[in-house]
């Protein structure tokens, strides 16, 4: 016997049906893409400048100085994109979408670019030590999600796992890829 005939919400390629979502998917997903203005705002307010915590990410930091009266709001940023690249996790979709392989290796070519360019500006006005630093934090995340990114496609991943990798990706874009390099303003 299928599992669609004894569980009619669940389709037989382990997706749940978007007629029938599950409220705890939705509520879930709704909490974990809120929850992304916490990265967001330690990356940009928890100090006054540049530091391993509060690396000002380009995500939030670009807005926040064009939009400054009301800077603060730019931390929902992240959440918005969030729901907006894969609103499927609202219906609990298990399998995350291609364009998210295709979004990660652009951001990792991208990183690469941006520090390749950036790098003696972050030395200059905010140290070598702190410019390695916040290198290896990069390489670290990007690590962490190319390892799950790989796992989504050997194993079966489940609602939970994508919910997850996705949050993840959303997070370090929130907090740590594209750290502020250079003079400030």
């Amino acid at each position: 016997m299928n599992s669609s005939a004894t569980n009619p919400g669940k389709c037989q390629r382990g997706r749940i049906s978007s007629l029938t979502p599950s409220l705890n998917d939705r509520t879930l997903t709704v909490f974990a893409g809120s929850s992304l203005v916490l990265p967001a705002a330690l990356g940009l307010f928890l100090s006054g400048g540049p530091t391993m915590l509060c690396p000002l990410p380009t995500l939030t930091v670009l807005p926040a100085l064009v939009f400054s009266p009301i800077a603060p709001v730019v931390v929902v940023i992240p959440t918005l994109l969030f729901f907006a690249w894969n609103p499927a996790l609202l219906r609990g979709v298990s399998t995350p979408p291609t364009r998210s392989y295709i979004l990660f290796g652009a951001l990792v070519a991208l990183s690469v670019v941006y520090f390749v360019l950036s790098w003696g500006y972050g030395v200059r006005f905010q140290g070598r030590k702190y410019t390695q630093a916040i290198a290896v934090a990069n390489a670290i995340w990007i690590g962490l999600l190319a390892v799950l990114f790989v796992l989504s496609r050997v194993r079966k991943p489940t609602f939970v796992f994508n919910l997850a990798l996705h949050w993840l990706l959303f997070a370090w874009l929130a907090w740590y890829a594209f750290p502020y390099l250079g003079e400030l303003p």
